[in-house]
């Protein structure tokens, strides 16, 4: 499932998407909706996250400001790839905000029932095997 954020008519939306060939499920706000796009699977082949691109960044930031609902993780803890760091309500929905990498929590910029704005540093997380390449 990809979480991604859209714009419908000049709307921003939070969608979860599901693909099954050239056939997407798209989840907007507890509805569902299939949509169809004929030799989409050959045009455009899935992204890997694990390209070229480098080391990955341990920092989380949301991409929408927000209400911090809970944070499941205190400064030292150790986390996995893709676990559950924070739930953040953002245009009346709950996202489970994951580590980006599996590591240990180096600080938290937040607390719960803050406020918060976009790209602003949330949680740090000190990947393993950091290595100076």
């Amino acid at each position: 499932m990809d979480e991604r954020k859209v714009i419908v008519d000049g709307e921003e939306f939070d969608v979860s998407i599901e693909s099954d060939g050239d056939v997407y499920r798209v989840s907007i706000e507890d509805q569902v909706f299939e949509v169809k796009i004929p030799g989409a699977s050959a045009a455009a082949p899935k992204r890997s996250r694990d390209t070229s691109r480098g080391k990955k960044s341990g920092t989380i930031s949301a991409n929408i400001p927000g209400k911090v609902v809970t944070i499941d993780v205190s400064v030292s803890d150790r986390v996995e790839e893709g676990q559950v760091v924070l739930i953040l309500e953002a245009m009346k929905m709950q996202n489970e905000i994951t580590a980006p990498v599996s590591g240990v929590v180096e600080s938290i910029h937040c607390s719960e029932g803050e406020s918060i704005e976009a790209n602003v540093p949330l949680v740090v997380i000190k990947p393993d095997e950091e290595s100076e390449d």
